[in-house]
């Protein structure tokens, strides 16, 4: 990342970026880099909203959002980049329209898709650095492996119910070696439904807010080159207890992206490498949309519905089926017909989705589908 010495600042830049030009060993030097820098955030949500709001208050030049999904109220209770007026209106819209207004000094480029192993080498080749805010294993690997193939440095974190992490990967030291990558950390993936996602297993709003400053934290520190990044090490917050702790991460020499016998030399199928679809399941999980289920109810069709929310979200609203929650569905099987239609439902879909992989793959049923776009398609349609 090279420093730019003829970059200038305007009057209104140089009052909006006053407190950084007087910092020790920062001044305007590195406001210059930080001008000057590209960065690219994967996400725009909880970690994606302090990230990005932190990284456009301080004055990177660039910064591109890898965003598909709309604003939810459901977001509101951590993702502070939006308010209830954004609610149905495409996240990275919402977040360039937030961006701008707080500093109309920077370059916001929307890339509103999600990322795949066909756009993520086209896309990261565009930036300097890579934050990783995304919520999904298959994410993340893939964000890492584009990274590494692309010999850009990746910006990591993750938050779960109480807990945080954040570290740094593929960082080329002073010597021109490159740190550990995620494959260091984590050589494989969980199994599929055992690490419950901020829909299953809920998140403590605030900690998004403190993960993703540390993570704007250390995308600063590696475009400036103040001070010591997480480069080599994994940063775990516990917010219940306000305890930290730090681990060393080694390379492996196992790692199939850059260690002694590379197997990954290209992106693969993320999804198939995560479990999240089988490797024997060629087929599309059937659907029926919100108009056609209507139909269904309103001719008196015979069908089963199962709803596999969580409880507390069974009581705030249903469609009347069975509550048959994800995490456990596997253990009532029994109580799902064989005979009938089954008309699976979640609040979005992917929930839904999930359950009908593995009661097909586990329980051979094939009267299964599942509700397209969930409780929010059925509602949005009336």
């Amino acid at each position: 990342m090279a420093t730019h010495e003829d970059i200038s600042f305007s009057p209104e830049e140089m009052r909006r970026y006053d407190r950084h030009f007087k910092l020790p060993a920062f001044g305007k030097a590195a406001q210059q880099k930080l001008k000057a820098a590209r960065v690219l955030v994967i996400g725009a949500g909880g970690l994606g909203s302090p990230l990005l709001l932190y990284l456009a208050a301080a004055g990177v030049g660039t910064i591109g959002i890898v965003e598909a999904d709309v604003v939810d109220d459901s977001n509101l209770q951590r993702q502070v980049l939006y308010g209830q007026h954004d609610c149905g209106q495409l996240k990275a819209e919402a977040a360039r329209d937030r961006l701008r207004a707080l500093n109309p000094f920077v370059d916001i480029c929307l890339h509103s898709a999600r990322l795949t192993s066909e756009n993520a080498i086209q896309i990261i080749a565009q930036y300097d650095v890579v934050a990783d805010g995304s919520d999904n294993f298959p994410t993340r690997y893939l964000a890492n492996d584009a990274c590494v193939l692309s010999d850009k440095p990746l910006v990591y974190a993750a938050v779960s119910q109480f807990e945080g992490q954040v570290s740094v990967f593929h960082y080329r030291n002073k010597d021109g070696g490159h740190g550990p990558n995620y494959r260091d950390l984590f050589p494989t993936p969980p199994l599929p439904g055992s690490v419950p996602d901020c829909a299953e297993g809920g998140v403590l709003g605030v900690l998004p807010g403190i993960i993703g400053s540390m993570q704007a934290l250390e995308v600063i520190k590696m475009i400036t080159g103040i001070g010591k990044t997480l480069d080599g090490r994994l940063f775990i917050f516990d917010a219940l207890g306000f305890e930290t702790r730090s681990f060393k991460i080694r390379r492996r020499e196992d790692n199939p992206l850059n260690g002694k016998q590379r197997t990954i030399t290209q992106l693969i199928d993320y999804e198939l490498f995560c479990g999240v679809k089988s490797k024997n399941s060629l087929y599309q999980i059937k659907e029926i949309s919100a108009p056609a289920f209507r139909e269904w109810q309103q001719s008196g069709a015979a069908f089963q519905l199962i709803d596999v929310r969580e409880p507390y979200e069974y009581a705030e609203s249903n469609l009347g089926g069975e509550l048959l929650p994800l995490g456990s569905i596997a253990d009532h099987a029994d109580r799902i017909s064989r005979t009938l239609k089954v008309v699976v439902h979640c609040r979005s879909g992917a929930r839904s989705a999930q359950a009908i992989r593995e009661l097909e793959e586990k329980f051979g049923l094939e009267n299964l589908y599942n509700l397209k776009g969930g409780l929010l398609a059925y509602e949005e349609m009336l």
